[in-house]
C-alpha cells in the first residue's frame, strides 16, 4: 500500500469554514501549535519564537527572527510555507492580527488565560479552567475543516462497520462516539485495549471505517491499529490536536481540536471537551444524513431506557404503559 500523504495546513486562501486571509489571522497561532510535531528542529525553534511573543515577532524582519531562532532566513521561509502561508510578509500580517485579537480581550480574561499556580485561590482556579475550556471550544470550532467533516460524515454513514480506537482520556471520547452511533443503528465498536484494537483492525476492509482518537496523535496504541486498518483498505479518520502528528500520517481524513495544554492541566478536561464537541458535530451530521431512521432509533432507544425510571410513589420500576 502506498504511503499516505501528510495533511498540509490550508493556505490563507483556503482557510476552514470558507474563510479568507482575514480569518486566517485569528487562527495562525492554532495552526503553528498544531504543526509543531511535524516541524524540523530548526523550524520548531522558529515556531517557539513566534508563539512566545506573537506581537514582537510580527515586528521583526525575517533576518531578525532567524537570529532569534538561531537558524537561517531560508528556514524561516520554509516555516512559512509549512504552516500554509505564501511568504514572510503574510506571516507578519497574520501574527499582528492574532496579537491584536488577543490584546482586545479584557485584562481579567487575559489573567485567566495563564496556567494555574500554587498561590491561586479556588476562585482563580475556577476562572482559569472555565476560561481555557471555553477558549478551546471557540478555537476548535473556528478551525474545524467543514469539508473534511462532511467527508467523515459521509464515510461513516455509508460504512459497513465503524471501529473506534482510543486509550485513556481519548478512550472515553471514543466510548461516547460508539454509544451515539450505536443508538442510531450503526454497527460500531470501541477498542481501548491495544491487542483487541489490532485484532479488530486486521478484519477491516474497504467498506469499513476506522477512527483513531488521540490528543497528542503520538499514542502507539492508537496509531498502530489505525495504520493496520489503513493497510487493509479501510477509510481512516484521525481526531487529534496536532495536524502533523504520527496519527495523521495513516489517516485519510483529519479532524483537529485546538487546545492549549499547560503543566497543571496536561491531559485536562479541555482536550476531552474539545474532542467531544467534534464528536457531537460528527454525530449530528451523520444523524441528519438519515434523519427519519435516526430520529426513530433515538426515540426507540430512549423509550426503552425511560421505562426503567422508578415510579414516583412506589420507588419501583413502573410498567411501560404508565410512563
Amino acid at each position: 500500500m502506498a504511503k499516505r500523504a501528510l495533511p498540509v495546513a490550508p493556505t490563507a486562501a483556503s482557510a476552514p469554514n470558507g474563510a479568507g486571509g482575514a480569518a486566517f489571522a485569528g487562527d495562525v497561532l492554532v495552526r503553528i501549535r498544531g504543526a509543531m510535531p511535524s516541524l524540523q528542529p530548526a523550524e520548531r525553534r522558529v515556531a517557539a519564537a513566534v508563539l512566545s511573543d506573537p506581537a514582537a515577532a510580527a515586528r521583526l524582519s525575517s533576518t531578525a527572527l532567524a537570529v532569534q531562532a538561531e537558524t537561517s532566513v531560508t528556514t524561516v521561509m520554509r516555516f512559512c510555507r509549512t504552516i500554509g502561508l505564501r511568504n514572510y510578509p503574510q506571516l507578519r500580517v497574520t501574527l499582528a492580527g492574532a496579537a491584536a485579537r488577543e490584546d482586545a480581550q479584557s485584562a481579567e480574561r487575559l489573567r485567566a488565560s495563564g496556567d494555574i499556580s500554587e498561590g491561586d485561590t479556588l476562585a482563580q482556579v475556577v476562572d482559569k479552567i472555565i476560561y481555557n475550556e471555553a477558549r478551546a471550544l471557540e478555537e476548535t470550532g473556528a478551525n474545524l475543516d467543514l469539508d473534511i467533516l462532511e467527508l467523515a460524515v459521509r464515510a461513516i454513514s455509508q460504512a459497513r462497520r465503524i471501529d473506534i480506537f482510543g486509550v485513556g482520556a481519548s478512550g472515553f471520547v471514543g466510548q461516547d462516539l460508539h454509544q451515539k452511533l450505536h443508538r442510531i443503528g450503526l454497527m460500531a465498536f470501541i477498542w481501548t485495549d491495544a491487542h483487541a484494537a489490532l485484532t479488530a483492525a486486521a478484519l477491516l476492509g474497504k467498506n469499513d471505517v476506522a477512527v483513531g482518537i488521540s490528543h497528542s496523535g503520538a499514542t502507539a496504541d492508537t496509531v498502530d491499529p489505525l495504520q493496520a486498518a489503513a493497510e487493509r483498505g479501510a477509510t481512516t479518520i484521525a481526531l487529534t490536536n496536532f495536524a502533523g502528528s504520527l496519527l495523521t500520517r495513516c489517516a485519510d481524513l483529519v479532524l483537529t481540536t485546538a487546545v492549549r495544554e499547560m503543566p497543571l492541566r496536561s491531559g485536562s478536561t479541555a482536550s476531552r471537551i474539545a474532542q467531544l464537541a467534534v464528536v457531537d458535530c460528527l454525530f449530528v451530521g451523520i444523524a441528519q444524513s438519515s434523519y427519519d431512521r435516526a430520529t426513530a432509533a433515538l426515540a426507540q432507544t430512549y423509550g426503552v431506557v425511560h421505562q426503567r425510571r422508578p415510579h414516583p410513589h412506589s420507588g419501583r420500576r413502573a410498567p411501560a404503559d404508565s410512563q
